[in-house]
Formats: structure tokens, sequence, C-alpha cells
């Protein structure tokens, strides 16, 4: 760890020897609420659990301060680690990776609710009874903001994101995010998230194929509500910095990459005449209000094909 790194740890912290340790990185959010929310099950999961919280780089004093006195408060074994600057996602979740205890770490987002008061018991039952090497819970929409403004991001996450477990293990790899993903301490050494990828999008998949080729990956039925919704403006400049590590991606897992539908959209949009102009009519398109939410949801995805159409 960083000596200069700052860390505020909860009266349970020290004596703690827990077999799970949730691990939540942070940029500019406040992860109160959650941490309110698992703190509850402190008593059900009887000192298995613990929370390493990293704030990578907000450089918001009272956000700090207000995080490190409820930090205080709670029964859970906590840990804050405050970083003066930006590190990145990878980078940033190898980090509280190294600072965790626990033999599995269960990697969660700010930006989640969990759907039930058995969420940290459930992941430590499921611990302590298969030791998985991953596992991935899933996530919702169900407590999700249903502003209009996100109707679009909540029409293309209900489609190809909070998918069915079932449905999950039949790609197992392709269904991975860092957002609700238990990982067992030894895959996590023999297999830790690529430094290469900055910025938004595409680590967490990367991370999954590696590991699929040598670990089993397993999913159940243990969501959480992705509360993160974007507009449709914020989503698009998300895909503008994904572009990149798409590429990366493509260059490191050509065959596997292959038979994603963004992949085949992307080359076959790759033919076409004026690709930049076409791009700003589909991401017009994705933000004309008076569209069917389904049209727009199209038009942004098409708009996502045409940027990774430069990576492929």
């Amino acid at each position: 760890m960083s000596a200069r790194a700052k860390m505020t740890d909860s009266p349970a912290w020290k004596a703690a020897r827990p077999a799970v340790s949730v691990l939540i990185p942070f940029l500019r959010d406040d992860p109160s609420e959650l941490l309110n929310l698992l703190d509850e099950e402190a008593a059900s999961v009887d000192g298995a659990v613990e929370i390493v919280v990293l704030d990578d780089g907000t450089r918001d004093p009272d956000l700090t301060a207000r995080l490190a006195g409820r930090i205080k408060a709670m029964a859970l074994p906590v840990r804050l680690i405050t970083l003066p600057s930006n590190e990145g996602r990878s980078i940033g979740r190898n980090r509280l990776a190294s600072a965790a205890r626990g033999g599995s770490l269960l990697f969660l987002d700010s930006d989640m609710r969990p759907d039930h008061r058995r969420f940290l018991r459930d992941w430590a039952d499921l611990a302590a009874r298969e030791d998985p090497a991953v596992a991935f819970g899933g996530f919702s929409l169900l407590q999700a903001p249903t502003d209009a403004r996100f109707a679009v991001h909540r029409a293309m996450a209900a489609k190809s994101e909070c998918v069915p477990y079932m449905e999950r293990a039949k790609q197992p790899e392709k269904y991975v995010y860092t957002s609700n993903l238990l990982v067992r301490r030894d895959v996590f050494e023999a297999e830790a998230f690529d430094p290469g990828f900055s910025g938004w999008g595409w680590e967490d998949v990367e991370w999954a194929m590696r590991v699929s080729r040598r670990f089993r990956v397993v999913h159940l039925d243990n969501a959480a509500t992705h509360m993160g919704l974007d507009t449709v403006a914020s989503l698009a400049g998300k895909y503008e910095q994904s572009a990149p590590n798409f590429a990366r991606m493509v260059q490191r897992h050509p065959a596997i990459v292959a038979a994603y539908p963004s992949y085949r959209a992307a080359r076959l949009l790759k033919r076409l005449p004026a690709l930049p102009r076409l791009r700003r009519l589909m991401r017009r398109g994705a933000e004309t209000d008076w569209l069917p939410v389904g049209a727009r949801a199209f038009s942004l995805r098409l708009y996502r094909a045409a940027l990774y159409a430069d990576a492929v």
C-alpha cells in the first residue's frame, strides 16, 4: 500500500478474521447508503465478512470526513483507503485485493444496492460451502430510478445485462461484471486485472476471458440493483472512452470477441463510407427525446458499434 494513502478503520477491523472481503471502489460517489445496508447484516454474518472501501482520488475532504465518521460507527469490520489522486479502475481493484484479508473477494460497485437482506449472508454461505473460484451474482433494475432521462439506459441494461442466471451460465465469461463478483484469492493472485486498461469499460470482461480458461465461472441468483443509470449523453461519453479498451480486448482475445454482436456490428459498419458522419447521426438519434425508447436504444447501440469499428 502506498505511503500516500490514508486509512480509516472501524472498531471491529483490527480483531476481525474474515472469510469474505467486500471490495468497494468509488470516485466522486458517496457509498454511505450501500455501507448502511451492508452493516444491517453484521449480526447475521457473525464475523465472516469485512469491507474495504477505496476512494480513488475524489479529493473531497468533506466526503472523507463523513465517511470516516460513518465507518467508525459500523459494526462490520471496515477499512477506508483514501488516495490523493486517481489511479484507474484496474489498478484500484488490484489495490483493494492487496488490502483484503479474506480468502474470497467480493467486488461490489458503490452504486449497487442489495436486492434482499440476506445478500452478504448468501455470499458468505456460498464461500464456506463451495469455495468457488469465480461466482457472479447478477444484477437487476429492481430499485433503479425510473426517471425519463434514464429510460434508454434502463432499456439497454434490461436487455443485455440483467440476464437470468441460467442464461448467463451458457456464456459464463461474457456475463461477468465487477459489480457483484466473488473471486477466490488464489484465482485473483493468478489473474489480476490488466492495468493496461484505462478509463471506462471492458476490463472486467477481458479479465473473465483469461480466468475462464483456467477456472470455472459459476452464476447464481444473488442480485443487487445497479442504481447508477446514465443519460444518453453520459453513456455515449463512456462508450467513447471504452473504444481503446475494446481494441485491447480484441487484440488479446480475437476468437472469443468475434462471436460478440458488438464486434460483428462493428465489422459491418466499418465498410460504410462516411462513417464519422453516420456516427454523429446515430448519436443524435439516441438523444432525440420524442423518438420511441426502443429506437433510441438501437441508435445508441449502433453508435457504440460505430465507435468500435476503428478497433476491428
